[in-house]
This record gives structure tokens, C-alpha cells and sequence, in this order.
């Protein structure tokens, strides 16, 4: 198929609806789903859901199920460098071309039908997947979960990773209101993987209606660290897996999810415990905790809120090095107050900087933020990340540490920056 590029494309679909324009709801984008040209037989299918951890999420079932032999398509959102890195196969961005293709036959499916640049791109994701021999299809909620356009799909095992407060605007104002929306993704007489071990009062109600088979970690299954191996138990059984190799003790509760979606993909999609293994220490996804320097270490985080923040500090805290320096840049819709709080003792200094978005906050807004929670560092602003960066590693001296977060656009920024990515 020929047409316009996938610049012109995703030009064209910014003009119609930024990419930051949200509407929740399915009726419009299943009106023009159903016009797509899609086979009625699907892979199987595994949907994934939560506040942190989703992109880990997916990553780990996708080199599993690779390990395994197995074709996957992997959807997620949103992508660091190009485009492209929201549609995978076999592990591998698909070609603009392609994705370009997927766009149009969308468009031309859509009619008169309003669809925003989300939703476009997520039955764009879907015609890809569908082109393709692929036995497993992973997907990644861009927001929330009922009202998503990926819940189009019913998966054959639902995963939610975290719950915790991010777009209260749109989810609520709670975490039970945010886990409301992201048990939305169950699917009734299918298995739901559930990773917060903390879960809001009044959620098991919720799951329960549901319908779902419940997987719920430290209640059907559990998990226990052994050095540099992790136990994971149901039932009458006991698997023992390698940590996985990204960076972070909250990439546990990950990995778990992971397996245990893997598992009970059961007889459909065979993964056996190597390849579980295999995907566990394989697997790399950009942008958490990624080491791209040493001398001083430097890290990127995706980190953007609250409770990203507050595992960010126990990472730290692990290791405790001085100087450490912090590059922050946020958008505009998120608690950087909470964030500081969570961080309030981890840096000796903090680097702000603005972002080119039309949705970033000010240098100077941050700033202050920052100082009302009283962080211990000092703040100063910068004018870029680039910037930013050089004069970080300058502090930093050859023994210290650099960790740039806030967002994923704050890590696209940066990651250009490092030879290493």
C-alpha cells in the first residue's frame, strides 16, 4: 500500500486530536473496529493493566513467550524515540511502513467517525497484529482500563500491575475509584492477575463482581526472594526464577505478574518454566532504572508519579551514594509535590528543567513545588536536559550519581544523549 508517510500520518492524526486529547468511552472506536477487515479467530491474548509496571509488564511476557518459540505482538505506550517502538513483533519495532499501512486502513474504516489519536493508533496496532502469523498478542492500557481502547479485546488473562493515584481527573479521586477502572479489564470466567499486594479497601468486592478468576498476589499466589533468585508459589506448586536483570526490587512483583500470566496461558500458549526464566533475565525495557553511564553512574527513570517516586527512593536507598543528583522534568497534570516528598532525601542536588511540550510544566513551577516539601538538596533550574545532564555528571565527579525522571518525554530527551541506549 502506498500513501502518505508515517510522519505525515501521525501529523495529520495531531491535527484532528493532540495526542493528549482524551476521551474515555468505547462506543465510537467500536464502531469503526467492526468495520475493520479482521479475522474473527484471535491468538491468544493478554491484556495489561495498572499505574506502574505495565511496560515491564509486557516486556517480560513478550521474551518469555519468545523463549518459548512462540510469535508475539507487543502494543505499548507511549515510546521514547520513534514512533515505532509502540508496535513490536517478535521483539522487533515494525517498519513505518507498515505502521503507516495499519493507519490508513484505519482511516479509511473510520468514515465520519471521531476518533482520537489513541484510539486511532490502537486499532492501527490491532491491523498490524492481524496482518501477522502471531501466537500471542500483548497489550498495554494506555489509561485506566474500562473505558480504554485496548478493553475492545477480551484477553484470555488479564494482568494489573499496580494501583495508586495518577489521572485522577479522569479515573477518580481514590485508588478504589483507579482500581475500579483497571479491574475493568477482567474478563468473566477468565483468569485476572492481580500484582498490588496492597490493594484498596473494598477491591475484593469489585474483583469478585467481576467474575474473573482471581490471581492475587500474597492471597492465590505468592512470591519470596532467595539471593538472586525469587520462589513463586500457587496451588500445590513452586517455581524458582532468576531476579530479573532490569534494575529494581519492584521489577519483582513484576516478573511474578509475568510468570504467572505465562502460566496460566496454559495449554492455548505453552511457555515451560526455562523460557520463563530465559524472558526473565533477557528481557530489557528502556527507560527503567537504565544504566547508560558509569563514572558517574548515570540512570534513566520513567518515574512520573507518587508511588514511582517512592520505589525509585528504595532503590536508592539501597546503595546510599553521595552526591546524588537528580534532572526532573514533569508535565503539567502530575503530583510533583508527592513526588518530592518521596524523594525528599535522596538528592544533594536537583537539576529542573523544562520540557518541549505544550503540557510541561515550568522550571520555576517545579522549583517551587519543591522547595514548599523542603528537599533536602538544593534546586536550581537549567534551560535543557542536555545542559542539565553535563552540568550533573560535573557534580556528580566520578564517584557519584545522576538520576534523570519524571517522564518518559524527560528520558527521551536524555537518552540520545548516552551511547549506550
Amino acid at each position: 500500500m502506498s500513501g502518505p508517510t508515517l510522519a505525515a500520518w501521525l501529523e495529520r492524526l495531531e491535527q484532528r486530536a493532540p495526542e493528549s486529547h482524551i476521551e474515555l468511552g468505547l462506543d465510537r472506536v467500536r464502531q469503526v473496529y467492526k468495520r475493520l477487515p479482521l479475522p474473527d479467530q484471535r491468538p491468544a491474548v493478554v491484556t495489561v493493566g495498572g499505574t506502574n509496571g505495565k511496560g515491564s509488564v509486557v516486556t517480560f511476557l513478550e521474551a518469555m513467550a519468545l523463549a518459548a518459540g512462540h510469535s508475539t505482538f507487543a502494543y505499548t505506550s507511549p515510546h521514547l524515540i520513534e514512533f515505532t517502538e509502540r508496535f513490536r513483533i517478535d521483539g522487533q519495532q515494525a517498519s513505518k511502513q507498515a505502521v503507516a499501512d495499519a493507519i490508513a486502513v484505519v482511516e479509511q474504516a473510520r468514515e465520519d467517525v471521531f476518533l482520537t489519536y489513541f484510539e486511532h493508533t490502537t486499532l492501527a496496532a490491532l491491523v498490524l497484529a492481524a496482518g501477522a502469523e502471531i501466537d500471542l498478542w500483548i497489550l498495554e492500557v494506555g489509561l485506566g482500563g474500562r473505558l480504554d481502547a485496548v478493553n475492545l479485546i477480551d484477553p484470555d488473562v488479564a494482568v494489573i500491575t499496580s494501583i495508586d493515584l495518577d489521572h485522577t481527573e479522569w479515573l477518580g479521586p481514590t485508588r478504589l475509584d483507579i482500581g475500579r477502572e483497571k479491574v475493568g479489564i477482567a474478563r468473566s470466567g477468565r483468569p485476572l492477575v492481580l500484582a498490588e499486594s496492597r490493594p484498596p479497601i473494598g477491591l475484593d468486592s469489585i474483583l469478585e463482581a467481576s467474575g474473573a478468576v482471581l490471581w492475587r498476589s500474597g492471597r492465590e499466589f505468592r512470591t519470596r526472594r532467595q539471593n538472586q533468585n525469587f520462589t513463586l508459589r500457587w496451588q500445590e506448586h513452586k517455581l524458582t526464577l532468576p531476579l530479573p536483570t532490569m534494575a529494581g526490587r519492584w521489577q519483582q512483583s513484576n516478573a511474578a505478574a509475568a510468570a504467572m500470566a505465562a502460566i496460566l496461558l496454559g495449554q492455548r500458549l505453552p511457555i515451560d518454566a526455562g523460557a520463563t526464566a530465559q524472558g526473565l533475565i533477557q528481557a530489557r525495557a528502556p527507560g527503567r532504572m537504565q544504566r547508560v553511564s558509569e563514572r558517574p553512574d548515570v540512570f534513566l527513570d520513567v518515574a512520573h508519579n507518587p508511588a514511582a517516586a517512592r520505589a525509585l527512593a528504595r532503590f536508592l536507598g539501597e546503595s546510599r551514594v553521595s552526591p546524588s543528583i537528580a534532572v526532573y522534568a514533569a508535565l503539567a497534570d502530575k503530583d510533583i509535590a508527592g513526588v518530592g516528598r518521596a524523594l525528599k532525601d535522596c538528592f544533594d542536588h536537583w537539576l529542573v528543567i523544562p520540557l518541549a511540550s505544550n503540557r510541561a510544566r515550568s522550571p520555576a513551577e517545579i522549583e517551587s513545588c519543591l522547595r514548599k516539601v523542603a528537599v533536602t538538596g538544593r534546586v536550581n533550574t537549567l534551560e535543557s536536559v542536555a545542559q542539565a545532564v553535563t552540568a550533573s555528571r560535573s557534580l556528580a565527579g566520578d564517584k557519584g550519581r545522576v538520576v534523570v525522571f519524571g517522564s518518559f518525554r524527560t528520558v527521551a530527551d536524555a537518552l540520545p544523549l548516552f551511547d549506550s541506549h
